[in-house]
């Protein structure tokens, strides 16, 4: 038996983690400037293992247009080298001795509006993410009322709270997605 508490604490949750993952989703896409989120996503052959960039060496952003990686072992020089020209960011990688340069070009005016687009398509599941969860609190606790475990007040009270819940987290989402908008927009 759950508590109409218990039912909306569970979904805030779920939902708090939903905003957080499109962060860390946005974070990963090229928007023009150099930052280090960039290459979470790039994956290093390590011993056997798949292992993300930022784990196998420090990368630093010594101007806007430019990413340094310093493997922490020189050996994985040519395997970072290669997960780079892998990976979806269509970055060459330069190799100068113990580090590698990677210059972050200029986007296009079309790059920018497709890289919009993206922005918005992810913002959007996310949202749909956070629907369904409300769609899920409102289902247990109306089957909390009808098995009579809630009154018909708590009831309403509680999705009226998923609501609120609800329209907090999409704003949230909405501005994340806005300010990526307006990072990768600028020139």
């Amino acid at each position: 038996m759950a508590t109409v508490k218990e039912i909306i604490d569970g979904i805030e949750d779920r939902m708090k983690k939903s905003a957080n993952a499109l962060r860390v989703d946005l974070a990963t896409l090229r928007s023009g400037r150099a930052t280090p989120a960039l290459l979470e996503k790039v994956m290093v052959d390590y011993y056997g293992s798949l292992t993300p960039v930022t784990q196998l060496a420090t990368v630093m952003v010594p101007e806007p247009q430019l990413l340094v990686i310093q493997p922490w072992e020189k050996t994985l020089i040519k395997e970072i080298e290669r997960a780079i020209m892998k990976s979806d960011l269509g970055l060459n990688p330069n190799t100068d001795g113990g580090c590698i340069r990677l210059n972050i070009p200029q986007m296009t005016e079309d790059r920018r509006k497709e890289m919009v687009k993206v922005v918005r398509r992810k913002a959007e599941d996310y949202r749909v993410i956070v629907r369904n969860l409300r769609r899920e609190a409102n289902d247990a606790i109306k089957k909390a009322e009808k098995a009579k475990e809630i009154t018909e007040d708590e009831s309403k009270k509680g999705i009226y709270n998923v609501q609120k819940l609800t329209d907090k987290i999409i704003k949230e989402i909405d501005s994340t997605a806005e300010v990526k908008e307006k990072e990768v927009m600028e020139i």
